[in-house]
């Protein structure tokens, strides 16, 4: 069972860790040599920037473009991973996206982190930063009222330089590739369930930072391995300096400041959600090239079972599942919070 140090090792301990986060900051900077710029545009220097690293996402990206601008998202900053289905020319002929182009392998980079950590250093300094997937949506409590803007400012009020979100998993009724989706329109309207209860949490001592687990793919297709299933905690909104890094993707970062977005006390400080897109039908097709392609598990191999399920199409609906119904909803369930927010 893990202890704290003593008094005496504490002050080692914390060179350890900013020893760790600067060979992650050098090891990003050398991956980032990896990418090529293709548009570099304007931005504001106040402006909140998203940085997202993408694949073949032509169709998500209409809609998800749509929601973060509406949100007051500034200026976003793409990595483009060899697409071939126009998700590059699509984000070159945007005016607010600056692009970045790489063919070489997502999972040396750490799983695309460590590019994605070089942009953050070099053009995110001093700037609230939104990191996020092209099939997640950040929302939070009064997120249709109160823009990106009018959080961050709070944030800064209340000494916080991070936002926590969970990772709720949306999904159809019926098999995955039934319902087809119009690129452009809001997924959540042919996404509209979600696992309300079936989630746990874990406090990581290491790092100071909490790991839940839980919802539709740990219940359908790691019921065996629970603790192979997606860790769903997640930091999308960081304050970027120069000390910060990411450790195991936007789960967790350092300094171990940043983690500590929960009150040790027992209350509750905001969060909001990402609600998370995956299994559109698109999934189906997906899951049989990205089985192909070994990059997005550590231990590829293992993941096979998980892939070939997702291929078969099944129904991940069952008796429980709950329809979403908004952030207030989210709210009473207890997956997210207002805090201080209001």
């Amino acid at each position: 069972m893990y202890r704290p140090p003593p008094p005496r090792t504490a002050a080692w301990f914390e060179f350890r860790m900013r020893l760790k986060a600067r060979r992650l900051q050098a090891r990003a900077l050398w991956k980032g040599r990896e990418l090529r710029c293709l548009r570099r545009r304007r931005w504001g220097r106040g402006e909140i920037l998203l940085f997202s690293t993408v694949r073949n996402e032509a169709a998500r990206l209409p809609w998800m473009l749509q929601h973060y601008r509406r949100l007051g998202v500034g200026h976003f900053l793409f990595i483009d991973n060899a697409s071939d289905d126009g998700t590059r020319e699509f984000l070159l002929e945007q005016p607010d996206i600056s692009v970045w182009g790489t063919s070489a392998s997502y999972k040396a980079a750490r799983f695309g982190q460590d590019w994605i950590t070089a942009l953050m250093l070099r053009h995110g300094l001093g700037h609230w930063c939104v990191q996020v997937d092209a099939d997640e949506l950040l929302i939070y409590p009064h997120w249709q009222t109160r823009p990106l803007p009018a959080l961050t400012a709070w944030l800064e009020r209340s000494g916080q330089r991070s936002f926590a979100a969970m990772m709720l998993e949306l999904y159809p009724k019926g098999p995955l590739n039934a319902q087809p989706y119009c690129p452009g329109t809001d997924p959540v309207a042919v996404l509209p369930w979600f696992d309300a209860g079936n989630y746990t949490l874990r406090h990581n001592p290491l790092l100071d930072c909490l790991l839940m687990q839980g919802g539709v793919r740990a219940r359908t297709f790691f019921g065996a391995m629970p603790n192979r299933a997606p860790t769903l905690t997640k930091l999308p909104l960081v304050k970027w300096g120069r000390d910060c890094v990411w450790v195991n993707s936007t789960h967790s970062a350092l300094p171990r400041a940043l983690n500590r977005v929960y009150a040790a006390d027992g209350g509750m400080l905001a969060s909001g959600a990402l609600l998370h897109t995956k299994f559109l039908h698109l999934v189906v097709e997906r899951a049989r090239v990205e089985k192909a392609r070994g990059e997005h598990f550590g231990n590829a191999p293992v993941f096979d079972d998980y892939y070939d399920a997702v291929m078969s199409a099944p129904d991940l609906w069952c008796a429980a599942s709950a329809r979403y119904q908004g952030w207030r909803q989210l709210e009473r369930l207890g997956l997210i919070s207002r805090g201080g927010w209001g």
